[in-house]
């Protein structure tokens, strides 16, 4: 990860995130702004391969950000850092399309632990952020015997996007292009009713493609 963007209105916090980042990522160049606009502006100037957003901003919500970045700049990892732990913000970040939620009032090592997973492929998630999660997909109605929707393409697809593996690691393992990643993914994210990986790793787990501990 060589560059990030924070928006958070904040200063201290600001700050502090910007600290977390650099020790999660050492080298990693930042980018601040505490207004949705002044992140819109920035966002808009240039790419960043992270985006760390506040959700209560004081002209809006950051999750519009987020849906501004999976129509434009769909390569940049979005995450949420938040001190809103209830359902109505968690599922609307991660429909809009933010691949991590974490709570700032973790202690300091989580959070760098949890940032620095990004790199392994793991969503970072607030063990909390995690549960409640889990409890909303386990209330799920499982599909009926025959009424799985996903081809067994796509549960293969699933399967290795649950487990971490970029487009082209999928490509190499299953002998096609990384563009028809592409497009079976998009496939899955839209039979599911998922806009990310952490949504869709959860899916996984719930459809049986791969266990809970998996």
């Amino acid at each position: 990860m060589k560059t990030a963007i924070i928006v958070e209105d904040h200063g201290d916090t600001r700050e502090w995130l910007a600290t977390l980042l650099g020790d999660a990522f050492p080298g990693i160049e930042v980018a601040v702004e505490s207004t949705a606009a002044g992140g819109l502006e920035a966002l808009s100037e240039r790419a960043f391969g992270l985006a760390l957003l506040d959700i209560s901003l004081p002209d809006g919500n950051g999750v519009t950000l987020v849906e501004w970045l999976r129509r434009h700049a769909p390569d940049t990892y979005i995450v949420m850092a938040t001190i809103f732990d209830d359902d109505d913000h968690l599922f609307t970040a991660l429909r809009a399309g933010a691949h991590g939620y974490l709570l700032k009032d973790q202690p300091r090592e989580r959070l760098i632990e949890q940032l620095g997973g990004i790199l392994r492929g793991e969503p970072p998630l607030s063990p909390s952020i995690a549960r409640r999660m889990m409890r909303h997909f386990r209330q799920t109605t499982k599909p009926e015997s025959g009424e799985d929707p996903l081809t067994e393409r796509e549960r293969e697809v699933l399967g290795l996007l649950a487990r971490g593996f970029t487009r082209t690691d999928i490509a190499t393992a299953l002998g096609i292009a990384a563009n028809t990643v592409a497009t079976y993914t998009k496939s899955i994210y839209r039979k599911l009713g998922v806009s990310g990986r952490a949504e869709a790793a959860l899916e996984a787990v719930r459809l049986g493609v791969v266990k809970q501990n998996g």
